[in-house]
């Protein structure tokens, strides 16, 4: 039986989901996520986008131990060096290299020639193995590569060291069989391909990425590149959740064992959302909420009878048999702390602080307080900025038939406080407005959900914004019983990731 890696990219490719937008603690949190999940190789990032990237890498490769973590770079030497600048304090670094090999992207992108290109990835994965004891080579754009330029520049990478040859499916263009197919081929132009780890990365444009990965391992790759929720580029990559239990559920067919702790799958799934603002759609298989319930009557009786009838894995099998975490008003910062570090999240200092704080105000206006608000107070906690805009207070007048009328102040720990009012149609527009003017950044609106924490009147109520800054959309996440000021918390969130730079610009990867 044989060994598949589960490579994670969630950090890498995931945080390039349009709006999506991590801080430094944000991602080490994940990591240390990922870690007790047991993927085998952590994709930290990409060190020479930004300082705050590199710094996120560097943290990483210091805090989190047991997986392999990884670091992007072209094959350009600053890259490289930046790379391992940033992974060479982990107990296992890798540096993951790559360059555009289609005939689109050596044109287009790449403005360069054949004969180049194939130069260029061989020194680039000759430097990075005089750094670091692993590499992994990825041919961007790999399945709209022609198979005879392709088996080159694999055959360059093997030859000056690569550990592991990625193939990209970057654009989601291929199908099970036809990718079957082009694997099998690359392998009998390449004998050195036996010496390596073979890995996939797939895309979902055409909603085939978890289909082609598991084609990929059929044929003989002993690693696939995912991401939790499936998140990613465009249409995202495959899904972690979903090629694991694939692999684990059908592991008579494949052959092949994960070491990933499957029992950890929905806890990092529901971190994943809260943390990226990215939900997870009800029917979205392995963690979706109606993965496991049965509406129709027939199915109903059959799981009662025997769960095995209509069920071909359990809940129990992900993680979700169930939380008892129940803490009330007279529950301790160390309980807390302990019941956070259950749904796998470790906070410490000002950070526990202020989650512990936030905690004893909806204890004292709920009976009991549900592992999805500590979730959810932790995941907003993690993800503060400080030192940038902080909503103070506010004050709305509405009525039906006449505009609301809204007024904030907002402080800046370096620049004072701001006040200001506006007008709006409804109490939310009008706040929304209020916040422009007090911060003199003007946003506009484009995406905006309310939701539910847990059952109840008493509920905390869950905002979630996508706000466009100058022509890139920014996220922002806000958490509170009046869900107007939960609107205005995610707003004043959105304008201060516009601000930190957290988002990157736009890149062309693997």
């Amino acid at each position: 039986m044989g060994y598949v890696q589960i490579f994670d990219t969630t950090l890498r490719d995931g945080e390039q989901s349009p709006g999506i937008s991590l801080s430094v603690e944000e991602k080490v949190e994940i990591a240390h996520q990922l870690a007790r999940l047991k993927v085998d190789v952590i994709e930290a990032g990409f060190p020479i986008t930004s300082e705050g990237d590199f710094e996120s890498v560097s943290r990483i490769a210091s805090e989190v131990r047991g997986p392999t973590i990884a670091g992007l770079a072209r094959v350009y030497p600053e890259d490289i060096e930046r790379a391992w600048e940033a992974v060479k304090w982990a107990d296992r670094p890798r540096i993951h290299t790559f360059v555009g090999t289609s005939d689109l992207h050596i044109e287009h992108q790449m403005r360069s020639n054949k004969k180049d290109v194939l130069e260029w990835a061989r020194e680039g994965v000759r430097l990075s193995k005089s750094f670091a004891p692993e590499v992994e080579f990825s041919p961007m754009d790999a399945t709209r590569t022609d198979i005879g330029y392709l088996s080159e520049i694999v055959a360059a990478a093997v030859e000056a060291g690569a550990d592991v040859v990625n193939i990209a499916d970057t654009v989601g263009y291929t199908t099970p069989v036809e990718f079957k197919n082009f694997l099998e081929e690359l392998m009998e132009r390449v004998p050195g391909l036996t010496d390596t780890i073979l890995s996939v990365h797939c895309h979902d444009d055409l909603g085939m990425a978890v289909a082609n990965s598991l084609a990929g391992v059929e044929v003989g790759a002993r690693q696939v590149e995912v991401a939790i929720n499936g998140i990613g580029e465009r249409a995202g990559n495959a899904s972690l959740e979903e090629v694991v239990m694939a692999l684990r559920t059908r592991g008579d067919f494949y052959d092949t064992e994960v070491g990933v702790d499957t029992t950890q799958i929905a806890n990092t799934s529901r971190m994943i959302s809260n943390i990226t603002g990215y939900e997870v759609p009800p029917n979205k298989a392995i963690v979706g909420r109606n993965a496991f319930l049965h509406e129709s009557g027939i199915h109903q009786d059959g799981v009662l009878k025997d769960r095995r009838t209509f069920e071909i894995m359990t809940k129990e099998d992900i993680g979700l048999e169930g939380s008892n975490i129940f803490l009330g008003k007279h529950s301790g910062r160390h309980a807390l702390k302990e019941a956070l570090e259950e749904l796998g999240y470790t906070l410490e200092g000002e950070t526990l602080k202020r989650a512990f704080v936030r905690f004893k105000e909806l204890a004292d206006n709920k009976k009991s307080v549900t592992a999805s608000d500590l979730e959810a107070i932790a995941a907003d906690e993690v993800g503060s900025f400080e030192g940038k805009f902080v909503l103070d207070s506010f004050r709305v007048v509405a009525a039906t038939g006449r505009q609301s009328r809204a007024a904030v102040t907002i402080s800046h720990a370096e620049n004072g406080t701001y006040e200001a009012e506006a007008e709006g149609e409804g109490p939310v527009d009008a706040v929304f407005k209020a916040i422009d003017a007090a911060t003199s950044i003007k946003g506009r609106l484009t995406d905006f959900r309310i939701d539910a924490v847990s059952g109840g009147k008493d509920a905390l109520g869950e905002v979630r914004v996508q706000v466009e800054f100058e022509g890139n959309e920014y996220a922002g996440r806000g958490l509170s019983q009046d869900v107007v000021d939960a609107a205005a918390r995610a707003y004043v969130r959105a304008v201060n990731v516009y601000l930190s730079g957290a988002i990157k610009a736009p890149q062309v990867t693997p």
